[in-house]
């Protein structure tokens, strides 16, 4: 079981670089490298504190290039000598320590929306993301359903039939996970099972949107594990703890104990990689390692 953190290192501590538009209109793509190199080697830095400290599973940032898919980006920066000679060094590490590296797209990548225009845009970050992932060795592209749109059925169809006309490459990769408002668990396996995905399973997301009939905790579980058959590697699940109780949506800066034992009590072997959601990031992870 591989346990760990997303994005931001909070003992460095790290920090990534973005900037404005306008910064980047006028000062052009030699300030967008200058940022993106930074960013890149601000996560070579962190995989290598994570070695250290024995932590083999972190999400990259989704910022690492600023801009990346506006339009006013000219720069290839999938092709740059100097980003690849750092995203090498990263995939070497990845090989050699069998390191897990997952990427998130963020909340406006909607490939179930009705807008034709947004779905557009959403495969081009689809398509960034991938490219992260090729570069680096990463395996897992973690993607909510998206909204409703008033019909959460018509709405899942949408993202089947999206789903299906994405290029093999990013299809490989996604993980569709359930989310805290409107897509549970059942939903997300519903789809895996029409698009052949796997599926990602959010306990705390799962809680906070827990109603009286649904399935139980070991049945989803089992379902989700299913879902990765095939996938050639182990299944990926999220903890987090409500910040003020279990079904509060804000994170807290660690997993609770409690809420960490029931992880463990339902689920069904060790055959799993956590992603731990907190406020305190690696130090989080620390301390779950030490409940395990």
């Amino acid at each position: 079981m591989k346990i760990g953190y997303a994005c931001i290192n909070m003992t460095m501590p790290s920090k990534f670089k973005t900037c404005r538009l306008k910064t980047a209109e006028t000062e052009g793509m030699a300030k967008i490298k200058e940022l993106a190199l930074h960013n890149f080697n601000e996560t070579l830095e962190i995989i290598k504190w994570n070695i250290e400290h024995d932590i083999y599973f972190y999400r990259m940032s989704s910022n690492l290039v600023p801009l990346a898919t506006h339009p006013v980006m000219t720069w290839a920066w999938e092709k740059d000598e100097d980003v690849l000679r750092i995203t090498d060094q990263i995939k070497e590490l990845v090989d050699f320590y069998s390191l897990r590296l997952s990427v998130h797209p963020g909340q406006y990548t909607l490939i179930n929306s009705p807008n034709e225009e947004i779905v557009q845009k959403s495969i081009i970050d689809l398509e960034h993301h991938r490219q992260l992932l090729a570069l680096t060795g990463g395996t897992d592209m973690i993607l909510h359903v998206g909204g409703a749109y008033g019909d959460k059925e018509a709405a899942k169809k949408r993202f089947v039939s999206a789903f299906h006309e994405l290029p093999d490459s990013i299809k490989s990769v996604m993980r569709i996970e359930n989310d805290d408002k409107i897509f549970t668990a059942e939903d997300v396996l519903d789809i895996c099972g029409k698009t052949g995905a796997s599926a990602c399973f959010d306990i705390h997301h799962h809680t906070c949107k827990h109603e009286e009939n649904s399935t139980n905790v070991d049945e989803l579980m089992r379902r989700v594990i299913a879902t990765w058959e095939g996938a050639g590697i182990p299944p990926k699940m999220h903890i987090s703890s409500g910040r003020n109780g279990k079904t509060d949506r804000a994170h807290h800066s660690y997993i609770l104990q409690e809420d960490w034992d029931y992880f463990m009590e339902h689920l069904p072997d060790y055959s799993v990689d956590v992603m731990v959601e907190a406020k305190m990031k690696e130090q989080a992870v620390l301390r779950v390692r030490e409940m395990l």
